[in-house]
């Protein structure tokens, strides 16, 4: 555990000068609360992306997946996915989070197993729809949990690990269904393995008998002390209390834009892959189909990194809108050097270097409302997905695969939207770090007053 805590001092994942008693504390909040998390998310994106890389696999010909009926299993499963989002982050908040999130856990395996004995398309389309259903509570009811046991300056990173899950489990998904398609001559293998942890609600309500009473005290006092404020409890002014909050129009719409914009890097990159027949073998498709995610998990962590140690966030969102508008392009043209074709499939994984950005940006503005910040998560979300949805149906219609110009275009316009948001938020950021600033200079000045008050020799 020594060895552990040095190498953990040594790539800052804990901030610089946190006391001892407190580093303890996180330590343990990591390995409670962020390993299932990140367990539990990256089962779901292997499952997903198991998906594609069995259609290109052998699942195509064996179900007679003709046209765009893959378009059509995925969002059988976002239907499934979105229509439970909000109604699941209330039960978060309400109810102990240590038994429902595992009991949803339980009915994902069961639908996930029930995937691989399908034999005809619309029995994969049911299934696909459960399976989506039965997802629903993990990525925002983690994320929910998350938000509520770190401070502002360590969050950044656990979520970037959070969502790392994401790309993950999407390059596992390759390495496995290659192995499959090598020693089990065609055969899909589906896994749905996953841990379970003795998880801790949130900070201001756990009960989880795995800290001390004075470590519950201090999870509790060190995040209200970042401005995170205690549960104002689920009622019926949840909704309207959302609705006042300017975050709510800032970071939902920047948030759906974003969503619409990560399907290009993983299913359109695959099918070019695979229509490079001369160059790579199925199994070799499934292996360099992984590289774009290795690339939004270096995005990702750097990201977050520069941003909990400079403070800033508006800077990264940019940087890395402007390398995904400048590979959207390129493959908008289609007609360029393949090496450049290739780079710039890959450098699309540097959108996830937004993904736990944004989250951690509206966590943070929305630190003293609890219930307000699920909400606008699963907000987030459930719109995000919808339009993840919609959007594939038009712009990347599989049936014109391996070029998908009016999505590449399509998505290009939208990133440089996002990259607008982001700036007009800096403007926003720059005055919430100015209001912050001068309360703590008015704090201290009255502490020095009441100090001087109290003892007339130090006038």
């Amino acid at each position: 555990m020594g060895l552990l805590v040095k190498f953990a001092e040594f790539i800052k994942w804990y901030p610089r000068g946190m006391p001892a008693e407190e580093r303890h504390l996180v330590f343990k909040v990591d390995c409670l609360v962020l390993i299932y998390a990140c367990l539990s998310f990256f089962t779901k994106y292997l499952d997903v992306s198991a998906l594609t890389n069995a259609y290109v696999s052998g699942m195509k010909e064996d179900l007679n997946l003709t046209g765009n009926r893959l378009n059509y299993i995925n969002a059988a499963y976002e239907v499934g996915y979105v229509v439970f989002q909000v109604p699941s982050n209330i039960l978060v908040t309400k109810y102990p989070a240590h038994y429902y999130l595992p009991a949803v856990e339980i009915f994902w395996g069961i639908f996930t197993l029930g995937t691989a004995f399908v034999t005809t398309y619309e029995q994969l389309v049911v299934m696909r729809f459960f399976v989506g259903l039965s997802s629903t509570a993990c990525y925002i009811g983690c994320l929910t949990v998350i938000s509520s046991w770190y401070k502002k300056n360590e969050l950044g990173r656990r979520n970037a690990l959070f969502w790392c899950a994401n790309p993950l489990g999407t390059m596992f998904a390759g390495y496995l269904q290659a192995a499959a398609y090598t020693n089990l001559n065609g055969h899909s293998g589906l896994q749905g393995w996953r841990g379970f942890f003795f998880f801790p609600d949130t900070a201001d309500t756990t009960t989880t008998r795995w800290l001390s009473d004075s470590e519950k005290a201090l999870a509790k006092s060190r995040i209200e002390a970042d401005g995170f404020m205690p549960s104002k409890g689920v009622n019926l002014g949840l909704f309207k209390r959302c609705l006042k909050r300017l975050d709510f129009y800032i970071f939902v719409p920047l948030t759906v834009i974003f969503f619409t914009c990560l399907y290009g890097y993983n299913t359109p990159y695959i099918l070019w892959l695979k229509s490079q027949k001369t160059k790579y073998s199925i199994p070799m498709v499934n292996n360099l189909g992984t590289v774009s995610s290795a690339v939004g998990v270096i995005s990702a962590i750097s990201v977050s990194y520069y941003t909990d140690i400079s403070g800033s966030r508006w800077e990264a969102a940019l940087l890395a809108g402007l390398v995904c508008v400048f590979s959207n392009i390129v493959l908008a043209v289609w007609n360029v050097p393949y090496g450049l074709h290739f780079f710039s499939y890959l450098a699309l994984g540097a959108a996830h270097g937004i993904g736990p950005l944004l989250v951690t940006w509206t966590g943070e503005a929305l630190a003293d409302d609890l219930e307000t910040r699920s909400i606008v998560f699963a907000v987030q979300n459930t719109l995000g997905e919808v339009a993840g949805l919609v959007v594939p149906l038009v712009a990347w219609q599989v049936s014109r695969a391996p070029s998908f110009r009016g999505g590449f275009i399509w998505r290009s316009r939208k990133i440089r939207a996002n990259g607008l948001g982001a700036a007009g938020m800096a403007d926003e950021e720059t005055e919430v770090s100015a209001k912050n600033e001068n309360e703590l200079v008015l704090k201290n000045a009255l502490q020095v007053a009441v100090v001087a008050d109290n003892h007339p020799e130090v006038k």
